[in-house]
């Protein structure tokens, strides 16, 4: 038998670049591009993301274009397909002045030959490393191991002998152009004794030793001192500073999330690793219960996993997440927008509350403008939210986002409903802002765009890696040509190791195994996450929550109209029944009007207002605005229609009756005046009630029903139809009951026992004295106050798992 002839082989090729020198092996192609994750990188505009490939073909190199958009040059010529010459000058993106490249021989790269196999062996050449930095400025952290970052400081400067002011304002040692900061956000102050200490000096969005909110605190070598986007480092006798651009990088290692079904643990995530490079848009796909969404709360820390990390360009997301949360836009599913404003109106307020207080009006609008424009929103600026189409209301969600300029971008199913068409162009805006510089990463069940990400991960059922890489590679890879066929692959063969086929596949090897970043691995149990500081400025944004929530209700002319008429209805149906005074026949049903009707008013108003906004305030929660301010604005705004409704619906139902009372005065006011005052608490009570319900139900169609029970609940226990008095059991629970003590206090002005004597208006509750008409009332501002603590609790329910972890310790 003849023995076969060996192949040649081709010699490994050293590539010459403008950002260095790559060694290339026969073994493998080398991917040309802006995309970070390429083998050879060149951060240009004018060389596509994916743009050329180097493939060794036996004896020979060739260089393929990947079809790009400015084209690919040898010696100044456009080449679809070349094949590799030592020597020829390589352009991308332009013939004249584009990147370089210079192929040459193994025995032309002795330097950098010399310097890998040093590298390999540990060894270190420090004058290499000074000859480089004199050359093209810093390249690399001095101290990764102090700094946890891996990225080139922005700029160095020796460490001051004094106090040095940091903030927006032009005015400051060191400014920050940033609106996030504040006009003077914090002092770097110099002790005698050669020490330093950071001061927050009230900043509106904190400022961060190490990741936890400081107020005051000594700072150290290798401690971090965040502003803002930017992180300030005391190395060597140097003050290094490190400007959050947006182009980060993200490192996912082990992520695992476990949770408790019947008794056991059941994992949803499964040992999720996988890295992303900078300006990178990665989509997240698998079908039902693989644990997408989970997935998303451990990447943004919303709900981080009970296992693994996540690292933020080197630093670990979970300890640092109270400054580095600032850095992340989240768009959910849900809208987080209020539909009744404007475009405009909707960013500028949430520019109000996420800026600080200090920043003029022209800055704000400025910057909303950018935003507007770079969404390519200016023509819908002026219209209401409600009336965009699904892919324009996403593009107002992303803008919102947007406005602090985060430099990690997450969407959760951003196009769900939306048709092809919108599918399609809201995935290309996405592409766009990931080639502005941001980090993207989108959860999708849409496979119509995936072809304009640059990564997708595939999650199979139980939370494992099936596949990450490109997408081009990914149903090759699974051996279908659809995607349907794939899914459906992973409902009916769930026995199959998905994980474990990928793992064991050169896509691991060379797309996380060599792509992933190689830092210290952070400790197996994270530090439980510290929330953001509230802004300091509690008034300031309860004040732009008033305004806002204010707008929101006078746009709602159905709202309005509902709010104007029901007093009037309520309150001519009370005066029919009173006629010209009230009698023996009259006055209980009268006044039992007057309360049922004081309840539908109030509760009305409210029994929907916390339920349909609920995407908007996890959101809003998630970046800083305190849980108080938003409950008193919604107490502020609706409290204050609420007894409006109620002085007119009393003032229609009683002004110019005859009241009957005793000697035709009330306790202590008018008879008139005090029933008013009755009603108003009595609606506020009802109105609290309301948010109380609205705060419990998950469905905002759940809440007419049970409005309708409520209604036949203050009925029932206010003591008007059945004696109370006395009675175990209904005693107690109508002492929980608003209706109850408002009745007592109207029927005390009346002295109801006298005009209606019976076994029910012989109530206690309702005698005709001072200390009972003070305890009525006084009960309806303590059932209020109640009612409004059990909200707040309830509202902690609907913030990021995150903060309610911190608030359990």
């Amino acid at each position: 038998m003849a023995e076969r002839p060996i192949a040649p082989t081709a010699p490994e090729l050293v590539l010459e670049t403008d950002v260095g020198s790559t060694v290339m092996n026969p073994g493998q192609d080398y991917l040309v591009g802006r995309d970070p994750l390429s083998d050879i990188v060149f951060d240009d505009d004018r060389v596509s993301w994916h743009h050329a490939v180097l493939h060794c073909d036996r004896d020979r190199w060739t260089l393929r274009d990947a079809q790009s958009t400015n084209g690919t040059f040898a010696d100044g010529r456009r080449i679809e397909e070349w094949d590799v010459r030592p020597g020829t000058v390589i352009r991308f993106g332009n013939p004249s002045d584009g990147p370089r490249a210079v192929p040459v021989g193994p025995s032309e790269s002795t330097g950098h030959a010399g310097r890998d196999e040093r590298e390999e062996h540990g060894e270190h050449d420090e004058h290499a490393e000074h000859a480089e930095h004199a050359e093209h400025g810093p390249a690399t952290v001095s101290h990764p191991e102090l700094t946890h970052t891996y990225r080139a400081p922005s700029s160095v400067r020796p460490l001051p002998v004094r106090t040095v002011r940091i903030g927006r304002g032009e005015d400051n040692d060191l400014v920050v152009d940033d609106l996030t900061v504040s006009r003077h956000h914090a002092e770097l102050r110099h002790h005698t004794d050669g020490s330093y200490e950071i001061a927050d000096l009230g900043s509106h969005n904190g400022t961060y030793l190490n990741g936890t909110p400081v107020t005051r605190a000594t700072i150290g070598p290798g401690d971090l001192v965040g502003i803002g986007h930017v992180t300030y480092c005391l190395v060597d006798h140097e003050l290094q500073e490190y400007v959050d651009t947006g182009e980060v990088s993200l490192d996912v290692q082990d992520l695992t999330v476990t949770v408790t079904v019947d008794g056991g643990e059941k994992v949803i995530l499964d040992h999720v690793s996988f890295p992303v490079g900078e300006k990178c848009l990665l989509g997240v796909v698998g079908p039902s219960g693989s644990g997408k969404s989970t997935l998303l709360g451990a990447l943004t820390g919303q709900r981080p996993a009970d296992h693994g990390t996540v690292l933020y360009d080197g630093r670990d997301l979970y300890h640092d997440y109270a400054e580095l949360c600032r850095r992340i836009g989240l768009v959910p599913q849900d809208d987080i927008l209020h539909p009744q404003l404007t475009v405009r109106a909707a960013l500028s307020y949430a520019a109000e509350l996420r800026f600080p207080g200090d920043t003029a009006p022209a800055e704000r609008r400025a910057r909303v403008d950018e935003v507007i424009r770079e969404l390519s929103l200016e023509k819908r600026a002026g219209q209401s939210v409600h009336s965009l189409s699904g892919g324009q209301r996403k593009r107002v969600s992303v803008a919102l986002e947007l406005l602090t300029k985060p430099s990690l971008l997450f969407l959760d199913e951003p196009t769900s409903g939306l048709d092809p068409g919108m599918d399609r162009s809201v995935m290309h805006m996405l592409r766009g802002l990931a080639d502005d510089g941001r980090t993207v990463i989108v959860v999708t069940h849409s496979v119509l765009s995936l072809d304009v990400c640059d990564r997708l991960l595939v999650l199979a059922p139980g939370g494992r890696v099936a596949y990450y890489g490109r997408p081009a590679d990914a149903l090759a890879f699974f051996g279908f040509e659809q995607w349907p066929e794939a899914f459906e692959a992973f409902d009916r063969d769930q026995d199959r190791d998905w994980a474990g086929e990928y793992g064991g596949s050169p896509f691991h090897r060379h797309y996380v195994t060599d792509a992933a970043p190689q830092p210290p691995l952070p400790s197996a149990a994270p530090a439980v996450p510290v929330p953001g500081l509230h802004p300091r400025s509690w008034g300031a944004q309860l004040r732009t929550l008033v305004r806002r929530y204010t707008a929101v209700l006078a746009a709602d002319r159905t709202f309005l109209a509902v709010m104007i008429a029901l007093p009037f209805v309520m309150g001519a149906m009370a005066r029919a029944l009173a006629g010209g005074r009230l009698t023996q026949n009259t006055a209980v049903n009268t006044l039992l009007i007057l309360c049922v009707g004081a309840v539908l008013t109030g509760a009305a108003n409210a029994v929907r207002e916390l339920v349909k906004e609920r995407a908007v305030y996890r959101r809003e929660r998630a970046v800083g605005l305190p849980r108080t301010a938003y409950l008193m604005s919604k107490v502020v705004v609706l409290g204050t229609v609420t007894v409006v409704q109620a002085v007119v619906l009393t003032q229609v139902a009683l002004l110019g009756v005859d009241l009957n009372a005793p000697g035709g005065r009330g306790v202590l006011l008018p008879p008139l005046a005090e029933i008013t005052v009755a009603v108003a608490l009595l609606a506020f009570s009802a109105m609290m009630l309301g948010l109380l319900i609205s705060a419990v139900v998950r469905k905002e169609e759940v809440t007419m029903p049970l409005l309708v029970l409520l209604a036949i609940v203050q009925v029932v226990f206010c003591g008007a139809l059945l004696p109370l008095h006395g009675v175990l059991g209904l005693e107690e629970v109508s002492w929980l009951v608003p209706a109850r003590w408002a009745l007592g206090a109207m029927a005390g002005t009346l002295g109801l026992a006298r005009i209606a004597p019976g076994t029910a208006t012989s109530d206690p509750l309702f005698r005709h004295s001072t200390g009972i008409w003070l305890l009525d009332l006084g009960m309806l501002l303590v059932l209020s106050i109640a009612y409004g603590v059990v909200v707040a609790l309830l509202l902690r329910r609907q913030e990021p798992a995150v903060m309610r972890r911190r608030a359990a310790r």
